[in-house]
């Protein structure tokens, strides 16, 4: 799995002009997912998520969580993380999932990353064609491969 995540002081997601995520301070994740991905993947990243402390504390240090400020999270999958581009100009996207595989697994990481946070996260809606819109509090964006977690 890959994610990009992003430190929002505001962030929605729009379908067909309506908004169906909205949240203020916290993280926007755009969550890729492929064929190798498990719940060892799942797991490790919902956790890794919700402790990675990118907030500031008093001392405007980054040593907080998006649990520690009371944040909010919205996830929204994006296949085109898995983008290959070595070779030519058009992107192929042959390492992500396929929605049969995806879509489970997507769901799956939806609701470990709602267990290790202990509220409900909102999300887009996978395979839609969305609007997001963010604030990028920073700016802070961290990109995370579980293929290199070790």
């Amino acid at each position: 799995m890959k994610a990009v995540i992003q430190r929002v002081s505001q962030a929605s997601v729009t379908i067909d002009g309506v908004k169906v995520a909205d949240i203020g301070w916290g993280l926007l994740l755009l969550v890729g997912i492929e064929d190798a991905d498990t719940a060892e993947d799942i797991d490790w990243l919902a956790q890794k998520i919700v402790n990675l402390r990118i907030f500031n504390d008093d001392a405007g240090v980054m040593n907080r969580s998006v649990h520690e400020i009371n944040g909010e999270i919205i996830a929204v999958s994006q296949f085109t993380l898995h983008a290959a581009t070595k070779k030519g100009n058009r992107p192929s996207y042959i390492k992500a999932a396929k929605p049969e595989v995806a879509i489970p697994l997507y769901e799956t990481f939806v609701a470990r990353l709602e267990a290790a946070f202990g509220k409900k996260i909102q999300t887009g809606q996978f395979g839609a064609d969305m609007k997001v819109a963010l604030c990028n509090d920073g700016p802070v964006t961290i990109l995370i491969d579980t293929k290199n977690k070790y």
